[in-house]
């Protein structure tokens, strides 16, 4: 693992003394990339982050803001949200510390800019929403008594860096490199249209599998020529099978060659005839 692709997201965080507990965390597992979402730094109280971070201030003074998890997520191959909460709005099956571990290893040992992982972290008051668990790409859960079940913020940091830390301190490169989310989410969506184009979608809803492609492409940390390969798979069947352009730019190649052959066989029955 990479521990310098690892990307630690707070959403919305209310307590600056706990964004200086989460920096501290992630200093003493060697994870320093910090993105906060929906909190402005001139919201902070800088002296209170400062206070609990101890030596670990450069983090916060590095972090950068954004306004949505999409947004902050954009540059990264795979997006996991913490939750103690199991739900059919909140991802199913959650994944344990350790399995999440074994994913975001395969990712930031990639090459390439978005060889990123990044995990997200709730409010503490409320935690990710339904909304913001369903924009990640899969669940994150870390077992605790049912007496009281909810961790404090950086203590929950804390748990999975360490988790990262212990299979990142030595890195293995694989020499891949992964495809973004934003650049998976085409890829998907070229994937959904082809289906739509074949009728697909008249025996399954299109929201349902569009999840299911986004958390296979996520948790498979393809490369980009991989999810490629796996978009031009869809897009030659729905060609074949309907002998028409497709509805996507990025397949007009397969679209034209279906209708060019069409064409050529038009242009030979009547070649034939006319002999």
């Amino acid at each position: 693992m990479n521990l310098d692709n690892v990307v630690i997201v707070l959403d919305r965080p209310g307590e600056s003394r706990n964004i200086g507990a989460v920096c501290r965390a992630m200093a003493n597992c060697g994870i320093h990339t910090l993105r906060i979402v929906g909190t402005k730094k001139n919201e902070m109280d800088s002296d209170a982050v400062y206070r609990l971070a101890i030596h670990a201030g450069y983090i916060f003074d590095r972090a950068a803001y954004f306004n949505t998890i999409a947004e902050a997520t954009a540059d990264c191959c795979l997006a996991a949200g913490t939750t103690r909460r199991k739900g059919k709005k909140r991802k199913g099956t959650l994944l344990l510390p350790e399995e999440l571990v074994q994913i975001v290893g395969n990712a930031t040992d990639s090459a390439g800019d978005n060889a990123k992982a990044a995990v997200i972290f709730g409010n503490e008051q409320a935690g990710l929403t339904d909304e913001e668990i369903e924009s990640c790409d899969f669940g994150v859960t870390i077992p605790s008594s049912a007496e009281f079940g909810s961790f404090n913020l950086s203590h929950a940091v804390q748990i999975i860096c360490y988790e990262l830390f212990r299979s990142g301190i030595v890195p293995h490169p694989n020499g891949r490199k992964t495809v973004s989310r934003s650049e998976a989410g085409q890829i998907v969506g070229c994937i959904l249209d082809d289906l739509q184009q074949i009728g697909f979608f008249s025996y399954c809803g299109r929201d349902n599998m569009s999840e299911l492609w986004s958390e296979i492409l996520s948790r498979a940390a393809l490369s980009r020529d991989e999810a490629l390969l796996v978009q031009k798979t869809f897009d030659r069947a729905a060609s074949m099978i309907t002998h028409a352009p497709l509805n996507h730019p990025s397949a007009v190649h397969a679209g034209n060659k279906a209708k060019q052959e069409t064409e050529s066989a038009d242009i030979a029955a009547a070649y034939r005839i006319d002999r």
